[in-house]
């Protein structure tokens, strides 16, 4: 019995993981594909809608899951916070479902659009859908977008990290998600440029894959014709590792412990004759 309902657990916890991945590729994928293929916007309306794309998902999501919807946040949590080894391909495997059944549906709703401004489906709307060094258009390649990858993640981690740490000065009142939003709002307008600031395999993977199945040949490779897509999964893994372990080294294995009074702060004086009369 008891193994039933932890099984049940699991599966919110999945279910919860697949949705709020899905709104955020529902409203990340959808900028970009309004900006490119309508020409609606510009890079700072795609930083800002994948920003607020990360709180609604996160805030679709927290209460169940913990709202990750990034395997290298799972991933990191798991060497560093004792998020469960177990969980972590199954987290993994919703994520990058949720943010593929979402790229289908941007796919199929922006159709004619896309056509239209690509009939072939080529590497000038690839973009849409995954991300490619220096945005398929400056000369930066594989390895300055895996360089860059590493580097983006280990950014977001430490953040997500600084300000969720309940020991730390974290955001009151449910503000967190909002918080990690304008976390990647920044990642964006500062760190966009070599790789398009994927930061999450599942974002890029999921989307990648829907648009090669729906006729994007070009879906696996990057502008410069080498093998691309595995930089966007592997090089966010190793800088989300990088992130944690440098938060829990500079800044968490100094924090004091819950109820441990703040460094350089007078506890407060314990009422005696209070807890006298309460006993």
């Amino acid at each position: 019995m008891a193994e039933r309902f932890a099984n049940r657990g699991l599966l919110g916890e999945l279910a919860a993981e697949f949705a709020g991945t899905l709104i955020l590729i529902l409203f990340g994928t959808g900028v970009v594909a309004q900006v490119v293929g309508g020409g609606i916007g510009d890079h700072d309306s795609i930083a800002w809608a994948w920003g607020l794309a990360v709180v609604l998902g996160v805030y679709t999501a927290s209460r169940i899951s913990g709202a990750h919807l990034n395997p290298a946040v799972t991933v990191a949590l798991a060497v560093f916070k004792g998020f469960s080894w177990r969980k972590v391909l199954p987290y993994t495997l919703a994520q990058t479902l949720g943010a593929f059944i979402a790229a289908l549906v941007v796919r199929w709703n922006y159709s004619e659009v896309l056509a239209k401004v690509d009939p072939g489906h080529t590497i000038k709307t690839q973009g849409v859908f995954s991300t490619l060094p220096g945005n398929g258009t400056l000369p930066v390649h594989m390895w300055g977008g895996f360089r860059d990858q590493i580097i983006g993640t280990a950014i977001l981690l430490f953040l997500i990290l600084a300000v969720t740490d309940t020991r730390n000065s974290a955001p009151l009142a449910n503000l967190a998600p909002f918080i990690v939003g304008l976390i990647v709002v920044a990642i964006g307008m500062a760190w966009g440029t070599n790789a398009g600031y994927a930061i999450n395999p599942a974002r890029d993977f999921g989307p990648r894959l829907a648009s090669f199945l729906t006729g994007y040949g070009t879906a696996w490779r990057d502008q410069w014709g080498d093998l691309y897509f595995w930089v966007p999964i592997v090089a966010p893994v190793i800088g989300g590792i990088i992130g944690a372990g440098l938060y829990q080294t500079l800044v968490g294995r100094f924090l004091p412990s819950e109820g441990e009074p703040e460094p350089g702060r007078t506890p407060p004086p314990v009422d005696y004759q209070a807890a006298a009369g309460a006993n």
